[in-house]
């Protein structure tokens, strides 16, 4: 498969320097873009509109988003960035790993959420009435269910654009679930 060549800041549009500038600034300990390296290659402005969102929900319940959506589209890429990522928010590795299988025991309104959001990943948008339930009696509220398929969308969109891009993997490569749950 092509394996697309990833332009350097230098070779992006005014406009996406301007975004590479910005996210540096919040990811200063990593490489700026890092994980948006597929959208650099489009000539426009990246779209930031639903990675920079206000949102109803907390940079945790994020990484449990991008961690399941990454696991069942079994992006390796995105998988190794938001091992990263989920650390930086608090979460161990053993966590990490539970979450990517679609629970978190540690945290009820967590497991709730990554089993809504695997169950909405593998079913194509269509979570089963239980979830739905478990996810609201967890205290999540249609605000927040908004701002969690939004997530998930972007997620796919970057799954799929790694998935076809072949980008090298420039993180710490994550452990394979399979590999450690068997």
């Amino acid at each position: 498969m092509t394996q697309f060549n990833v332009p350097t800041r230098d070779e992006v549009s005014a406009n996406n320097q301007a975004n590479f500038d910005a996210l540096q600034r919040t990811l200063v300990s990593f490489e700026p873009l890092r994980h948006l390296r597929p959208q650099r290659n489009r000539p426009q402005r990246l779209p930031l509109a639903l990675q920079n969102r206000k949102s109803s929900l907390r940079a945790k319940e994020r990484e449990v988003i991008n961690l399941v959506v990454s696991q069942v589209n079994d992006c390796r890429y995105c998988q190794s960035a938001h091992t990263v990522l989920g650390k930086m928010n608090g979460f161990s590795d053993e966590q990490i790993l539970e979450i990517r299988s679609g629970e978190a025991s540690f945290d009820a309104k967590l497991d709730a959420l990554a089993n809504f959001v695997q169950e909405t990943t593998i079913n194509r948008g269509k979570p089963s009435a239980a979830a739905v339930e478990n996810l609201f009696a967890a205290g999540y509220n249609k605000a927040n269910v908004v701002d969690i398929i939004i997530v998930i969308g972007d997620k796919i969109i970057s799954n799929y654009l790694h998935g076809v891009g072949q980008f090298a993997i420039d993180f710490p490569l994550a452990p394979e679930l399979e590999a450690v749950t068997a």
